[in-house]
């Protein structure tokens, strides 16, 4: 973080600034956009593309600056060049034009996203990405083909897997060996919908089916896959352990994270490749936290003098994840040190599975993640292949083949896919690349 801001310092006093585009312009794209044009030295948002116009423009306006339309690369191309700020409706020429450093990618779509992501990687450009629900469906695949193009693909500090992954890095860096990164939660209800979540999305102007899958599980389910993929830690049991220490009470009384540790003590195998997890109820929330252990006798003395207690187990903590303020880091930490956030350490370790929110017949559609017709779950990647299980990342847009009981898992056999989707394909290059990988334990690392 202080070498990051003292490079970016350096890039605006050079007048050479690190130049990026942004696809989408919703919630966290705004407030992104808005960090890097009023507080992030020696960095520009030169051009954002969105399906709206106008919601692109009102990025912009939020500093009193008025881009113009381009409708092809080579209008963006020249945009860019002559540092105007640009707004488009064509997201891949954007991803693929000259004269941008990086791409952040924040729509939280899956089949779009990878259209964008995969262009902007054969382009050469760094992507940065908030979008766990790509990054845990096809992200190996990605990190394969962004490093043939000698490229950086990372996911995002600010949001709950890279304040994990930054804890994680932490924690082994001081000697201790992580068994467990986990994620705090205030709710977790697989039964909630955009119907449900309705009156919150609007409060904080969100989508209502993006906060269900905030309380449904999806989008934790998705977090841990993604730091499960970036460390080579697992799911114990599938939807992980989840411990509820709330007493059902959404908002009320919280317990000290370290008062958890127990709930996840008999899980632990200091010899294994750690876990994965997430509890429900636990201050400091929406922090994280990382669970550590270390076999030498006077580090352990010291670990109880600076009052992290007796061991075995010892409790790392990150009180918050401030979002879209910490994107413009991650955008220069890969621009200038070459250094992802996170992103897969080679195949997927845990995936997310398409549970029934509901019975489903025969012809529903499975419309989006949070809605009406599935919640997501985690699970461990050799169970996905044994028992061939549907990952919810490819399940959106399909059509329910027969029927499926609630809270069942649905296979492949139970839908049919649209024809020749992208994501359908990089996962099925994805698998036929990494499926007899060896999963045994490994440990991250991030010496080149």
């Amino acid at each position: 973080m202080i070498i990051v801001d003292t490079a970016l310092a350096k890039r605006e006093a050079q007048g050479n600034p690190i130049r990026v585009g942004m696809i989408g312009a919703g919630f966290q794209a705004r407030g992104i956009g808005l960090q890097i044009m009023t507080a992030t030295a020696g960095m520009r948002l030169c051009a954002i593309a969105n399906r709206h116009l106008d919601a692109a423009v009102k990025v912009y306006q939020q500093a009193d600056i008025e881009p113009i339309v381009c409708d092809t690369q080579q209008e963006l191309e020249m945009a860019i060049a002559a540092g105007r700020a640009a707004v488009t409706e064509n997201a891949v020429a954007l991803a693929r034009a000259e004269g941008l450093d990086a791409i952040i990618e924040v729509t939280g779509s899956l089949e779009f996203a990878a259209h964008v992501v995969l262009a902007a990687l054969e382009s050469g450009k760094d992507v940065i990405q908030m979008n766990a629900e790509l990054d845990g469906t096809i992200g190996p695949i990605l990190k394969v083909k962004a490093d043939a193009a000698g490229v950086i693909y990372s996911f995002a500090d600010g949001d709950q897997p890279g304040v994990q992954m930054n804890l994680y890095r932490f924690v082994a860096g001081l000697g201790v060996k992580p068994v467990l990164c986990g994620n705090i939660k205030g709710l977790h209800d697989p039964y909630r919908n955009p119907a449900t979540q309705e009156s919150f999305a609007k409060r904080w102007g969100q989508k209502a089916a993006m906060v269900a899958s905030f309380a449904d599980g999806t989008k934790i389910s998705f977090e841990q896959a993604i730091v499960a993929n970036g460390t080579g830690m697992r799911v114990a049991q599938r939807g992980m352990l989840g411990p509820d220490f709330s007493g059902g009470v959404p908002g009320g009384p919280l317990v000290p994270i370290e008062e958890t540790m127990s709930a996840f003590e008999p899980y632990l195998d200091p010899a294994g490749p750690g876990l994965v997890d997430y509890v429900v109820g636990a201050r400091p929330g929406p922090g994280v936290f990382v669970l550590g252990t270390i076999d030498n006798p006077r580090q352990r003395h010291y670990l109880e003098l600076y009052k992290m207690g007796e061991g075995p187990y010892y409790c790392f903590s990150t009180p918050y994840h401030l979002c879209h303020f910490e994107v413009p880091t991650s955008v220069a930490r890969a621009v200038l040190f070459r250094d992802p956030v996170l992103s897969p350490l080679g195949g997927s370790r845990v995936g997310v599975i398409a549970m029934a929110k509901k019975t489903l017949h025969e012809g529903d559609k499975i419309e989006e993640l949070g809605g009406f017709e599935v919640y997501g779950m985690a699970e461990n990647i050799e169970v996905i292949r044994r028992e061939r299980l549907l990952p919810i990342g490819l399940a959106l847009g399909c059509q329910v083949a027969g029927r499926v009981e609630k809270d069942k898992a649905l296979t492949f056999d139970d839908v049919v896919i649209p024809p020749l989707r992208l994501i359908d394909r990089l996962y099925a290059e994805q698998e036929a690349m990494f499926a007899l990988e060896p999963l045994s334990g490994t440990a991250a690392t991030f010496v080149e």
